[in-house]
């Protein structure tokens, strides 16, 4: 018996011991996992960043102004700034600046300074051009902007120190009648292109357009609206025949006189535009004061002289008419046609440059057509730049403006291609590098 209860005894203590043993054992395993668990936590709250996806619940159930930010859109925090925005705006300022390269404006005043609507237009709407004029129709009234060699120099010289992007100082200087630099201001008096025709000395007609271009170059400008490409089809056409304006009938000799008269004009770096595309010479009345028709009065011979310059490579630029031919496109004339000037005029005849409407404001297109529906069909017919001359029925100061964005609204509504813009301001900057009027 006392050997059998000191071995239960010795049973008991064993059991005891071992229970204690494993008690601290489950404690210490306790105690360091828990110490795990709390320096991570540590960590964690040391690493925690605002907006951290993996804390973001919590931070948004504790702080409603992260909450807040959180489920705002990208350039909500700060109304329209922001990545996205700042992009759409650099890219809406660039678009605007490619079409105010496509617009020459006219304007009134013999002199501008810093305050002058032109000024500020040039500057604020990145114009292409202007166009200057010795009379000022509107108010049937001299001057304009011309009035004698030293004036128009200096006017010139003004306009381009307000341009970030160098114009193009434009000017109809065909010789004859149709001359805004007439010999009674002080300028240098030049032959109708319908006396240079009848002489027709190819040699004489290209110096003409040399001294020309030496006065034109002179006084700053860099862009002469001539010459006319018009096959003289009616002596009694109000607009050419009468006015001495073509060189010929025959388009032949159209061709060739007009060839050497631009050859002329290059000599002093001046760029020509040839017109009236497709063709001006038969018509019975005048585009300045109402839609031409021509369709009976159209002959196959009057598009030779612009085939022909275009197939030698002497076309800088070639003016749109504001003429019906319904044998071609019985709803629009050839500025607001794409038969004419994409079907004929860039693929038949392939003329790769400058494709300048004729004035958007002429009666032609201002009685017949709404402002805005006139620009957006020209563009999209293929005119790379538009003339406003502000010099027909009325004056608009503000047309410039008015014209940038309508075409600007017509490209955000899709009315207009992004691309057809990108075209003509390419084309504008081409033919400026060529002639050196931008570097």
């Amino acid at each position: 018996m006392p050997i059998i209860f000191s071995k239960k005894i010795s049973g008991l203590v064993f059991l005891c011991v071992f229970a204690v043993f494993l008690a601290i054992c489950a404690a210490w395993i306790y105690s360091v996992q828990n110490k795990g668990s709390n320096e991570n936590q540590t960590a964690g709250s040391k690493q925690k960043l605002p907006g951290d996806p993996a804390n973001s619940s919590t931070e948004n159930e504790n702080d409603p102004d992260n909450a807040a930010e959180e489920t705002q859109p990208i350039g909500a925090r700060t109304g329209s700034s922001g990545p996205g925005a700042d992009a759409a705006a650099g890219a809406d300022k660039e678009l605007k600046e490619q079409i105010g390269q496509m617009l020459i404006a006219g304007f009134r005043g013999t002199k501008i300074d810093k305050n002058s609507a032109i000024a500020k237009q040039v500057k604020d709407l990145n114009l292409g051009g202007v166009i200057l004029f010795d009379y000022d129709n509107p108010s049937k009234s001299y001057p304009r902007n011309i009035t004698g060699p030293g004036q128009t120099e200096k006017l010139i010289k003004d306009l381009q120190s307000f341009s970030a992007v160098p114009l193009f100082v434009s000017v109809d200087a065909e010789g004859g009648l149709v001359n805004r630099l007439k010999e009674k201001y002080g300028f240098i008096s030049f032959p109708s292109p319908e006396d240079m025709g009848k002489l027709n000395d190819l040699a004489k007609t290209q110096a003409t357009g040399k001294e020309l271009g030496a006065q034109l170059k002179g006084l700053g400008f860099n862009l002469d609206f001539a010459p006319p490409a018009d096959v003289n089809v009616n002596p009694d056409n109000p607009i050419i025949g009468k006015l001495g304006r073509s060189f010929s009938s025959d388009p032949q000799i159209v061709a060739s006189q007009a060839i050497a008269f631009i050859k002329g004009l290059r000599e002093n770096n001046i760029i020509t535009a040839i017109k009236h595309f497709p063709g001006h010479g038969s018509s019975q009345s005048d585009s300045h004061l109402g839609l031409v028709d021509v369709t009976k009065t159209y002959q196959q011979k009057e598009l030779i002289p612009f085939e022909t310059i275009i197939g030698q490579n002497q076309a800088d630029m070639v003016m749109t008419a504001h003429i019906i031919n319904a044998n071609i496109d019985p709803q629009y004339p050839a500025t607001l046609s794409p038969l004419f000037l994409q079907n004929i005029l860039r693929n038949q005849l392939g003329f790769k440059g400058v494709i300048v409407s004729d004035d958007m404001q002429m009666g032609a297109i201002a009685k017949n057509y709404g402002f805005e529906d006139a620009l957006i069909r020209s563009i999209n017919a293929g005119c790379d730049l538009l003339i406003l001359s502000n010099n027909n029925d009325t004056y608009d100061g503000n047309i410039a403006a008015k014209a940038r964005d309508a075409i600007f609204q017509a490209v955000k509504d899709g009315k207009i291609s992004e691309e057809r813009i990108s075209g003509s301001y390419d084309r504008i900057t081409e033919i400026k590098k060529k002639f050196g009027i931008i570097n």
